[in-house]
């Protein structure tokens, strides 16, 4: 069982680097601030369907499961 668990948090560390690194940077939103383009595109209406979106949501679900598989090997 605690072979498993270390597997697990193995993947899910893997998992949680790759969604961060492959999520796009907010510096270029922040150009857009100063810059003051008000640009409205299909993705900024939909943004609940983008890329974005899908890894924001991959990052949280394991982050959350990596969390709860740290507390169980501490515990076994």
């Amino acid at each position: 069982m605690k072979t498993f668990l270390l597997v697990l948090q193995i993947i899910l560390g893997i998992i949680i680097i790759v969604s961060v690194l492959l999520q796009p940077s907010k510096s270029d939103a922040l150009s857009g601030l100063i810059q003051g383009s008000k640009t409205e595109t299909f993705f900024s209406k939909n943004k609940v369907r983008t890329r974005e979106a899908f890894l924001l949501k991959v990052t949280i679900i394991a982050m959350a499961l990596f969390a709860i598989n740290t507390l169980a090997l501490n515990i076994i």
